[in-house]
């Protein structure tokens, strides 16, 4: 492999890395504060690329404002997700929450096909994304380098709410003990919906950049990339911000990186992630920077 082509597989591989990142967030953030998988996760991130879809099909937006009605609306999506799906079993055994996850997970796909039918949709880019730039004999994509730093920047944004706002304050609480903060006066819902909105405005960042990487959506476009960014989360240690992050990019290099080294075994790139995941859990099963939870009994 030449020195070119080991940079552009790089910025692929940090592309896909922060794609997956983005999703996974998450899943460690809903896991964080209430010990739970959403397996809807997932169709969040495939509402976000049909949202944007629609947005200029239909409507002729500016792709710009398509996409921040899309982010908005599945932000509210996710919202509605946890309303519907899981504050009635809040007090239910956790495997109650876990089915009512996998239902709607299916809910949604079955819904989108049936509204936008399941037929794939090209997805025409702005000319800005396709360029193709050739610096020293590389060609990049502009998406390349601006996937990276839309989740640098997102990453950010959302560490600074966590960690220096009084609703962070609280999610942070309420990852520790539920009922304690509860007890302080803390709305514990709102906090949890907000918690919802921002993981799924995120997963909806994701559907829109994946969209425009990858130019065709279809109802089913988020289960394969949802479970790989399962995996990220677990890797990196499920409940940890900065895990997720890491996770998402070492899945995005793993995958990358082990199809240019080894182009022959490209059509098993999937099973990558499974390999990675097993490795992880017999090595350290808390994941990277996951923390031991101590179950109450």
């Amino acid at each position: 492999m030449t020195g070119q082509m080991f940079v552009q597989h790089f910025f692929n591989a940090l592309t896909l890395g922060s794609l997956y990142a983005l999703i996974a967030i998450g899943y460690t953030m809903v896991y964080g504060i209430l010990r739970l998988i959403n397996f809807a996760h997932g169709e969040i991130f495939m509402l976000g690329a049909y949202f944007i879809f629609f947005a200029g099909s239909l409507f002729n937006l500016p792709w710009a404002v398509g996409a921040v009605i899309s982010i908005v609306l599945c932000a509210l999506c996710g919202i509605m997700v946890d309303k519907v799906a899981y504050k009635p079993l809040r007090d239910a055994p956790r495997i109650s929450a876990l089915i009512s996850s996998i239902g709607m997970s299916f809910l949604i796909q079955n819904l989108a096909i049936v509204v936008f039918s399941g037929i794939p949709r090209p997805v025409v880019r702005p000319d800005f994304f396709v360029k193709i730039v050739v610096i020293k004999g590389v060609r990049i994509l502009p998406l390349a380098v601006i996937v990276p730093v839309v989740c640098f920047v997102l990453v950010l944004g959302l560490l600074f709410i966590v960690y220096k706002t009084k609703p962070g304050l609280a999610m942070r609480a309420i990852s520790k003990d539920i009922e304690t903060t509860r007890l302080m006066g803390v709305s514990v819902n709102r906090i949890i919906a907000l918690t919802f909105g921002l993981g799924s405005a995120l997963a909806a960042a994701s559907g829109i950049m994946w969209a425009l990487r990858y130019p065709q959506i279809q109802p089913l476009m988020g289960f394969m990339p949802g479970i790989k960014a399962f995996i990220a989360a677990v890797v990196g240690g499920i409940g940890s911000i900065q895990g997720a992050v890491i996770g998402g990019l070492i899945l995005g290099f793993v995958e990358i990186m082990t199809v240019a080294f080894f182009p022959e075994l490209s059509g098993f790139k999937d099973a990558f992630a499974f390999i990675l995941l097993i490795v992880i859990l017999l090595a350290k099963p808390t994941g990277l920077m996951g923390e031991k939870i101590e179950e109450k009994v």
